[in-house]
């Protein structure tokens, strides 16, 4: 006689058959291996109710990670290897993910592999259920340890280094006691980080024709401030520009590298004020710029928060009139859809500090 739960269930029922529901799991098996009659349609509807929802207490956490790190790679190599398994016992876990819904998540005759249907809706479950979980977990242990949550903030190199340890400083002489981790990255790679849950928070350059492609509704933003880009160059001896951009000559330039967010900008300006130039060297970063600018090797237009101190100093100097500054405003992005306390007492703070329009 079967030992299943659910065959005790129904009682003085004897299973006619080897297969049964504790090792096929299969609805029709287990009605087929009883006696004729005895099953209703309510009686296997509610049977199958409760093999789905026994395999759903078997589902592990980590196969909901495994899941999410698959979706993102597109990969189950990569996947495996973000998730430091060998490809076999990850492939494993999807499986057992998959046969613990009863449903078939990814399409593995593609290349890159591609969800199905069901692993699309899925996909969004398992990412809220991975960061609800992690945001428990890490609340209990902050908890324990008598201190705040750590938020994590993306922010833009310049934005990093010029801007962040200031409005840091201002917020906690406010009252606002709050902890932060910073990531200094590219915009390209904050955007990213914010809507795959990799962070609470990104600081970063707006620019309304720059497509960020990120839908407003999902990704409110506040504005922190503004500053503006501005070409600069160094001294002579008598403390003039080595380079004059309003003169017949080619002036060299220290340009951003294709694709850098500050850079578009830069390049229209360019292009509308028809200045002559030869681009001698092209980085991402507008501190590497700086950099080279000080060592006199031509202008770089950067934010002026990074070089307050050495237009101070006299080390730089703008180079060109008003005409050549670029406008920047400095905003601060999150994720509509994560609810995090401490980030949502930052916001209302925020949010109640700002003018009104």
């Amino acid at each position: 006689m079967c030992d299943s739960p659910f065959l005790r269930w129904i009682k003085g029922t004897k299973c006619r058959t080897r297969l049964c529901p504790c090792r096929s799991r299969d609805v029709k098996v287990f009605c087929n291996c009883i006696a004729p009659g005895i099953v209703s349609s309510r009686s296997r509807l509610l049977m199958q109710s409760a093999i789905v929802r026994e395999d759903l207490m078997n589902l592990e956490s980590k196969w909901l990670e495994d899941f999410s790190a698959l979706a993102a790679t597109r990969s189950f190599s990569q996947a495996a290897e973000r998730r430091f398994v060998t490809q076999p016992a990850f492939s494993r876990r999807i499986r057992s993910l998959e046969s613990a819904l009863g449903l078939t998540l990814v399409n593995r005759s593609r290349t890159p592999v591609e969800l199905t249907a069901a692993g699309q809706l899925f996909l969004v479950t398992a990412r809220t259920v991975v960061e609800q979980l992690g945001e428990v977990v890490r609340h209990l242990h902050h908890l324990e340890g008598g201190q705040g949550e750590v938020m994590q903030v993306a922010a833009a190199h310049s934005l990093a280094l010029g801007f962040f340890p200031r409005w840091i400083a201002q917020l906690r002489n406010e009252g606002l006691n709050i902890a932060t981790r910073l990531v200094a990255t590219n915009v390209g790679d904050a955007v990213h980080a914010l809507r795959e849950g990799g962070c609470d928070l990104m600081l970063a350059f707006y620019d309304p024709d720059a497509a960020l492609q990120m839908d407003a509704e999902i990704f409110p933003s506040l504005h922190l401030g503004q500053t503006q880009m501005l070409p600069v160059c160094a001294a002579d001896a008598q403390g003039r520009p080595l380079f004059d951009m309003d003169g017949e000559a080619s002036v060299p330039l220290l340009a951003y590298s294709a694709g850098a967010f500050l850079g578009r900008s830069v390049n229209m300006l360019l292009r509308q004020r028809n200045l002559r130039f030869t681009t001698i060297y092209e980085t991402a970063m507008a501190d590497s710029l700086k950099s080279m600018a000080l060592e006199g090797l031509g202008i770089a237009w950067v934010p002026q928060l990074s070089v307050r101190a050495e237009l101070a100093r006299g080390e730089l100097v703008v180079c060109g009139g008003p005409e050549w500054h670029i406008p920047l405003e400095i905003r601060l992005y999150r994720c509509a859809l994560v609810r995090k306390a401490n980030v949502r007492l930052l916001w209302r703070k925020l949010e109640s500090a700002a003018p009104q329009e």
